[in-house]
């Protein structure tokens, strides 16, 4: 039995700033926000710093593709923030308790929720790293924090916007006059005091929903001035988003699923808590769907990264790129065919990186380099300001990357303009990470290797070469003989 420690209210917060316009010679992003229904300019509560929200995953299981559509889509929107010269406190919640996770948990042999969610907390967690998604200043879990639950809804309770029935507390939603703005539900015909107990419910089914839930026979409980019992899904992202980032913040992002029911019990709870607005920008990312059907286990399209890993031996970053390749409030097809071009595309950019990391390039400078890195520069970034088109940023990419290998083949770029294309690949990669700068290091073994093969070459023993080189490809590098001698890469 988990033990809930004293409850504590939330402490005031700092006042909130007013909203400033962003300065400097670059645009300004604007972005949908579902609140307004509007494109909007962003413009952060305070000068150059932002908070935000992401919802993060249930862990009841391993995360599959479309989830980690959604967390792609939040980490590029962060890196672009940080590439606008903003600083980013970014907070994640882990679902440690509810309705999923309690049911899978109470399946398997005998464990704690704790020890049974942190076995696909870290599985996450690995996966994120994989597709090189950055990890949150803060991820809190909800366990962690019943305590701060129980005070807001002690809070709620002084306020009058909840009731009790059987040991359980309901948000009283004809209490909230705005409930339904973020949905833009129509509540006409709802049934007064129509309750609704689990965790997920179907849309437009809007019922007062449970911020507290009584103990039941075999499931986890805590004990709380509410009694005992555990938090409802709703409270848990309400709670410890106020704690971190303050009544009133920036951001909240997730995706196009959790606008209702759960992103409209969050606005309600928590205004109904500090008579405040909650936060100010709604960002919500669609749905992907696989080789044009939707998503499930029963029709064997149901893929985590582990299984398109280890099954099917795909890149995890092909599959990023594939994930950012349309804009995220477009629907994704995810196609195997697709993933076949993001792997072809990646290696169009890990090429080129190694082109200019390792060629010959004639002395002086050009103005050429220059004037297009500018000019890519400029629509990679209105691409972005565009509600992060990463569509049309790739476009960017590509037409720069053509120009590139254009000026490299009919040797018009110049050993001074080596360091400003790699700033520039450098430039586009802190935000998509998309490619790794090669590793120029040749171990002794592999250099020998090589001129073994160049010796053998030139004395037309044309089957030793192909060994050497069958060799070195099991080593993991590939060779390739060019008028300018041989190139190496690793695979």
């Amino acid at each position: 039995m988990a033990k809930c420690p004293p409850v504590l209210t939330f402490q005031p917060r700092r006042p909130i700033l007013e909203p400033i316009a962003r300065k400097g010679p670059s645009g300004v992003l604007k972005i949908y926000n579902t609140l307004s229904g509007q494109l909007e300019e962003f413009r952060p509560l305070s000068e150059n710093r932002v908070h935000m929200y992401t919802c993060g995953p249930t862990v009841y299981d391993f995360a599959h593709i479309g989830n980690f559509r959604t967390f792609v889509f939040e980490d590029i929107l962060k890196r672009y923030l940080r590439f606008k010269g903003l600083r980013v406190k970014h907070v994640m919640n882990i679902t440690d308790v509810d309705d999923k996770t309690i049911r899978n948990s109470g399946a398997t042999e005998p464990k704690t929720l704790r020890e049974y969610t942190d076995r696909f907390t870290w599985a996450f967690l690995e996966d994120c790293e994989n597709l090189r998604i950055d990890k949150p200043d803060l991820i809190v879990h909800a366990t962690d924090h019943i305590e701060d639950m129980v005070g807001m809804i002690q809070r709620l309770q002084a306020k009058g916007y909840t009731y009790e029935k059987e040991g359980s507390v309901y948000f009283k939603i004809a209490n909230f006059k705005d409930y339904g703005k973020l949905s833009r539900l129509n509540l006409e015909g709802i049934k007064a005091g129509a309750r609704v107990d689990v965790d997920e419910y179907e849309k437009q089914d809007a019922r007062d929903f449970v911020l507290w839930k009584a103990s039941k026979n075999g499931e986890p409980y805590w004990e709380s001035a509410l009694g005992p019992g555990r938090p409802g899904w709703h409270i848990e992202c309400s709670a410890m988003s106020m704690k971190y980032l303050g009544e009133t913040f920036d951001l909240h992002c997730g995706a196009v699923d959790l606008i209702f029911p759960h992103h409209e019990n969050e606005i309600a709870q928590s205004e109904a808590y500090s008579g405040k607005p909650f936060v100010r920008y709604w960002m919500h990312g669609e749905h992907l769907i696989v080789e044009g059907e939707r998503m499930a286990k029963s029709k064997g399209n149901y893929f985590t990264l582990r299984d398109l890993v280890a099954q099917r031996s795909i890149d995890p970053l092909a599959v990023r790129y594939s994930l950012l390749s349309v804009p995220y409030k477009r629907q994704l097809n995810f196609t195997f065919d697709a993933i076949r071009q993001a792997g072809s595309s990646l290696k169009r950019l890990q090429d080129l990186m190694l082109r200019l990391s390792t060629e010959e390039l004639k002395p002086g400078r050009s103005d050429k380099i220059q004037t297009l890195t500018a000019g890519a520069l400029q629509k990679f970034e209105q691409a972005m300001d565009d509600d992060l088109n990463t569509a049309q940023a790739l476009a960017a990419i590509f037409d720069w990357v053509r120009e590139v290998n254009t000026a490299l083949a009919e040797n018009n770029l110049h050993e001074e303009d080596r360091a400003a294309a790699l700033q520039t690949m450098e430039k586009f990669n802190e935000v998509l990470q998309l490619w790794k700068a090669p590793d120029l290091h040749l171990d002794d073994r592999v250099h020998d290797l090589i001129e073994q093969r160049n010796r053998a070459r030139k004395a037309r023993n044309f089957a030793l070469a192909d060994q050497i080189r069958d060799r070195l490809y099991e080593m993991g590098y590939s060779i390739e003989d060019t008028k300018e001698g041989v190139r190496w890469k690793k695979r």
